[in-house]
């Protein structure tokens, strides 16, 4: 019988896995928040939350005394956590650090650097013998044009600890750079890859790689924040990248010295030869780990709870087929006058689940993000053709309309 272990898991933003582990740990998982991020929990979220412990580390003070507050607070918990889990890309350098200080498993600076710095994980691909698009720290927009001239026209500009394609741009020529702000963050510039862009997702237990599960991309992440079709596909079946996944990212666990965790990976196909493009340590973004669930016919997150609880997990699959979920548009920002309801999209071919963000008389705030929707649903289908196909019509059948906010009516004296 496994020995009971209580998790420590961040919580910065309602997900399907935080309120899947809310379910399904009511006595055995404890909340830790930041202050200064309180305004992306909304309040619905916290009410079904409220009977989870939960520690708040409070604004501008150190992470050092935080700690120890904390460590005095679960003194007065039933059982002190021993476990724990980062799902946050953006909170993850703080994340580890207080887990550091807490006496909690935890990746190291280095490995956080590995992970979230995207110049020093290529650095890392490369030693470990992988293949990556050229690429270069840039400050200032001269070295940009050095690097272009070396490699052409175009190239991707990004932060280097970006996610979710924020401040992640694609260009095409010398005038693009002047409208960059180089004293804003720190920034890499990179070769710009073609071929077939794909993502894989992993459950590593004891430093092993247990499983792989690969996704097919319709469209780029760089297509999708100027309004493509927002969607990854769980493939299941035999429709996979001719690349031995597991071998791949067991390579890079190894090299990385990573124990545990959920791992994500981006990568390209370019003429048989693949690239390594990104990892990160930590839930997949969107709605991507439930794909899989749905794909394999599965419990994904209660089998990535148990990796983050020690435990080897039991992956019983009982489907081989395609399942992706396509995010639905949010055109702008405003308040929301009509939008499709989630009974009508069930109704549509391939459905098998949807969840609408959005409702009549909402305020809703559009940004350049990959992440950037008013909803999403699961489809599923017999191959990636088929769940593309059923996807297009949910777009097709799906409506929303935003009244974009009127400034206030001078008064007049």
């Amino acid at each position: 019988m496994n020995e009971r272990s209580v998790l420590l898991m961040v919580d910065d933003r309602a997900s399907s896995f935080t309120r899947y582990a809310a379910r399904a740990l009511p006595d055995d998982l404890v909340l830790l928040r930041f202050a200064e991020f309180r305004a992306e929990l909304r309040e619905d979220y916290l009410r079904a939350t409220a009977h989870l412990p939960a520690f708040w580390v409070r604004e501008g003070a150190p992470l050092e005394h935080e700690a120890r507050r904390y460590r005095d607070w679960t003194a007065e918990l039933p059982t002190r956590p021993t476990r724990f889990c980062n799902p946050s890309e953006p909170r993850q350098a703080v994340a580890q650090r207080f887990a550091a200080l807490a006496g909690l498993p935890h990746l190291t600076q280095r490995q956080v650097g590995w992970v979230r710095d995207k110049a020093a994980m290529k650095s890392r691909f490369r030693e470990l013998g992988l293949r990556t698009a050229a690429f270069a720290r840039v400050s200032r927009a001269s070295e940009v044009e050095r690097f272009a001239a070396r490699h052409g026209w175009p190239l991707v500009l990004k932060p280097v600890d970006s996610f979710a394609c924020v401040d992640t741009y694609r260009l095409e020529g010398p005038t693009a750079v002047a409208a960059i702000d180089f004293a804003a963050r720190d920034w890499m510039v990179e070769e710009f890859v073609g071929g077939t862009e794909w993502e894989v997702c992993a459950l590593v237990h004891d430093g092993e790689v247990l499983t792989a599960w690969p996704s097919a991309m319709p469209c780029r992440p760089l297509d999708i924040v100027d309004g493509a079709m927002n969607a990854n596909i769980s493939v299941g079946t035999d429709e996979g990248p001719p690349v031995d996944l597991r071998a791949m990212l067991q390579r890079i666990v190894t090299g990385m010295g990573i124990d545990h965790g959920y791992a994500h990976m981006e990568f390209f196909v370019v003429d048989k030869q693949v690239y390594a493009g990104e990892i990160g340590v930590r839930l997949a973004g969107c709605e991507i780990p439930a794909n899989h669930g749905h794909a394999y016919g599965f419990d994904v997150f209660g089998a990535t709870l148990d990796v983050y609880l020690g435990r080897r997990p039991r992956l019983d699959y009982r489907e081989r087929r395609c399942a992706g979920d396509l995010l639905l548009p949010l055109p702008g920002s405003g308040t929301v006058r009509h939008v499709t309801g989630a009974d009508e999209l069930l109704r549509l071919p391939g459905v098998v689940e949807a969840v609408l963000k959005t409702e009549v008389g909402d305020t809703v705030a559009a940004r350049r993000a990959s992440h950037n929707a008013s909803g999403h649903v699961h489809v599923v289908g017999a191959s990636i053709a088929e769940v593309e196909q059923r996807m297009r019509a949910v777009l097709d059948a799906f409506t929303i309309e935003v009244a974009p906010a009127r400034e206030a009516d001078p008064v007049s004296s």
